[in-house]
């Protein structure tokens, strides 16, 4: 009786929320219109205009005027929102204009700390598994690499439904790592193993598309240029140092630690295990990125933490209130 009592309230409050939904007011119309001028005239005026940019806006304007539900998932999804806007913004300027691009030094790191000896000869992990590939390692990193976004995004909206307080603190987290990131990028630029194979340690070789490297021969299993799209549209070669897609899983397993749910911190460990090896196998990180992107993420997992613990969580419980 009691939990039919519940689900009668429940939904009761839910068609009040949708009866007090103001879909289309002259203020949200106004300024939605306004953002999306300013942001395609920022676009074509200093970047060039890609499907992507016109999805997004698509996707946007959808997510907010559709349903009550969608604008609250819109409102937690924002600072997921604000980060990809960042990171696509940094090729307007990029890295290696700031500060010099770092090629030799994370490559003799990396063969200083993880050099294996095989055939008389010192090889970075990268340079091992160029040896000794398979097609089974082509598709599983394949397989994994895809994986780095989907999963956390999935991970969000499952806690949007479950625990919203937990999904802003998870969506925050994320654009948090990936400030640290992009701060990184901009004090150490730092050259991906895959630039160290096609041109070398001296080549000073800058103003250049991302390449797919490794993940082309996963492109070439399924018949499909997956990786070679993403990464030719990818302005930010020399961000390898910290690697995000190996900060991103260890997010998601500890968030799902946080909320209890171990079943899932499980599968997401396993993808901490098969982004990291997919990074060094495809060529596109050193196991050095690797560690540091870990480093970062733990990092920001004891700030958020800590903010929580002072006057922002106020703050925060005042956002939350935007998804209930």
């Amino acid at each position: 009786m009691e939990t039919r009592k519940a689900s009668i309230l429940e939904g009761s409050k839910e068609l009040t929320q949708e009866k007090a939904f103001q879909r289309f007011t002259s203020k949200n119309v106004l300024v939605g219109a306004l953002l999306t001028i300013l942001y395609l005239a920022a676009v074509i005026g200093l970047m060039k205009l890609r499907d992507d940019h016109v999805m997004l806006l698509v996707v946007l304007w959808i997510a907010y005027f559709a349903h009550p539900v969608s604008r609250k998932i819109f409102y937690g999804f924002v600072w997921i929102l604000l980060y990809w806007l960042i990171y696509d913004s940094l090729r307007v300027y990029p890295n290696y204009v700031v500060n010099p691009v770092h090629v030799a030094e994370p490559y003799n790191l990396e063969l200083a700390w993880f050099g294996i000896m095989e055939g008389g000869q010192l090889l970075t992990p990268n340079q091992y598994f160029a040896n000794h590939q398979s097609t089974f390692m082509d598709v599983m990193c394949g397989a994994f690499y895809l994986s780095w976004v989907p999963v956390p995004f999935a991970f969000a909206l499952y806690l949007y439904f479950r625990d919203k307080g937990m999904m802003l603190q998870f969506t925050f987290s994320f654009f948090l790592v990936n400030m640290l990131a992009i701060a990184i990028y901009y004090i150490y630029p730092a050259a991906p193993p895959w630039y160290v194979e096609m041109y070398g340690l001296d080549v000073e070789k800058f103003n250049i598309p991302g390449q797919a490297a490794g993940l082309l021969k996963f492109d070439e299993f399924v018949g499909l240029d997956i990786f070679k799209g993403m990464y030719e549209k990818n302005g930010n070669v020399f961000a390898a140092i910290p690697s995000m897609h190996s900060a991103f899983p260890i997010l998601t397993t500890y968030f799902a630690l946080k909320k209890k749910l171990y079943p899932a911190a499980c599968f997401f460990f396993l993808t901490i295990i098969g982004i990291w090896l997919a990074a060094v196998y495809t060529y596109h990180h050193y196991f050095v990125d690797v560690l540091a992107g870990g480093l970062t993420a733990i990092a920001t997992i004891l700030i958020v933490e800590g903010l929580l613990k002072t006057r922002a969580r106020q703050w925060y419980t005042n956002y939350k209130k935007l998804l209930l």
